[in-house]
């Protein structure tokens, strides 16, 4: 095997890397909600306990990154390309910990039943995982149109954490003693709205990848 052979070979596996860990963080992600729906706590404590994957495929990343820079000392592209894979994997990790957040939310909520309704956080949820799906799709093929689409659904997502969070506080006015809990839920509409600011994060630097240039895709 050649040396841009191999080089081509650890870039690849670097790619899938990312790949790994998009997928895991989407499914701690989808974890969470489902325990926050049947007030999971053991489910909880297993997203929470699993959190360590996460942390092990980012440091893989990270390590494999480096030793690419210090093995090949690239330029243009390809080190674009490592680079944002080590800020990409920084993103999909913090994901990863607003799953966990989540569910210790539902852990401090218990079995309660719920104080009102909470389509808005799924909602929330539906269009942050359709956010995930495409912006692993965008980085695979290097796709800005999926990468500029991914802004747009954040909108919505910003719109729902406004309109969920007014009408939480104004059901802590009428069920001041329920306080605890909305306080939990309003945490974990904010979690949702904070990772789809992160899957847009991603987008951004798809872009830079692609086009070697920064854009604010977040105004």
């Amino acid at each position: 095997m050649s040396v841009r052979e191999r080089y081509d070979t650890e870039l690849a596996t670097l790619n899938n890397k990312i790949v790994e860990l998009g997928q895991f963080a989407q499914s701690a992600l989808r974890d969470s909600l489902t325990a926050l729906d049947n007030r999971d706590i053991e489910k909880s404590l297993l997203i929470m306990d699993e959190d360590i994957k996460a942390n092990r495929i980012e440091e893989e990343i990270n390590d494999l990154a480096i030793l690419l820079i210090a093995k090949q000392q690239p330029v243009a592209t390809d080190l674009r390309r490592i680079i944002v894979a080590i800020k990409i994997a920084a993103d999909l990790e913090r994901i990863a910990d607003f799953a966990v957040n989540i569910a210790k939310s539902t852990i401090r909520i218990g079995n309660d039943s719920f104080v009102s309704s909470i389509d808005n956080v799924h909602k929330m949820y539906d269009i942050t995982e359709e956010m995930i799906e495409l912006v692993l799709e965008a980085y695979n093929d290097e796709d800005v149109v999926k990468a500029k689409r991914i802004a747009e659904l954040d909108d919505g997502v910003d719109e729902l954490y406004g309109e969920t969070i007014k009408n939480l506080l104004s059901t802590s006015a009428a069920q001041p003693e329920k306080i605890g809990q909305i306080t939990q839920l309003s945490f974990v509409c904010r979690y949702l709205e904070r990772a789809a600011d992160h899957v847009t994060n991603i987008s951004e630097n798809i872009f830079y990848l692609v086009k070697g240039k920064r854009y604010d895709l977040n105004k």
